[in-house]
């Protein structure tokens, strides 16, 4: 027998509050509540309250609100798990964004580009366009270890970028964890980038 309604609404409310302001989700993080019509006619009168707002088709958010700012948009990490969580997706990283996570580019792209084992698709959020790419195999299996990052910032830098003042930076910002990690994964590499990694990983006394 499946949930009233107003129970799903209830339950689906306390859901929200409890994650709090800048969590994204989809209906799919309800599913355990109830019905897929009751799941969504809760959030469109919840949306309709201003309690939540549509990112855009199926992701919502809690607005974060600054006091002189207004509604802010989510972070770009909680936009991306609620697509993980929702399709049961990996993506890794690529491009600007995974230099900037590592501290190789100062830069903050406002397009943002994830290889991914799911479908090919964008979502525009705010001036936040994310691209989401599907890639082969061999480019998901480092997916959600630093290896993957790394191999797709220096692809990203480009050959010629590459010098000894960015492997030195990247040296002193991964642990000896990281680095055991990177040598297990250079056969993922392209042949110049697993050469990079290895100086990047060899002893500190190596050049």
């Amino acid at each position: 027998m499946g949930k009233h309604p107003k129970s799903v609404d209830t339950l689906l409310l306390n859901r929200i509050q409890t994650n709090g302001p800048g969590w994204v989700f989809s209906p799919a993080d309800f599913s355990d509540l109830g019905s897929r019509t009751a799941v969504a006619t809760a959030l469109k009168r919840h949306k309709a309250a201003g309690a939540i707002r549509q990112l855009g088709r199926g992701l919502y958010d809690v607005p974060r609100t600054h006091a002189k700012m207004g509604q802010l948009w989510p972070e770009l990490e909680a936009i991306t798990g609620a697509v993980k969580r929702r399709d049961s997706v990996r993506l890794q990283p690529t491009g600007a964004y995974a230099a900037n996570l590592l501290g190789l580019s100062d830069q903050v792209p406002m397009r943002v580009f994830f290889l991914t084992d799911g479908p090919k698709r964008k979502i525009k959020v705010g001036k936040l366009e994310i691209t989401f790419k599907r890639t082969t195999p061999r480019n998901m299996a480092t997916c959600d270890r630093i290896s993957g990052l790394v191999i797709q910032a220096l692809r990203w830098l480009g050959k010629r970028e590459v010098d000894k003042i960015t492997l030195q930076r990247l040296r002193r910002t991964l642990d000896d964890k990281a680095k055991r990690q990177i040598l297990d994964d250079l056969r993922y590499a392209p042949v110049w980038i697993a050469e990079a990694l290895r100086r990047v990983a060899a002893p500190d006394s190596a050049e």
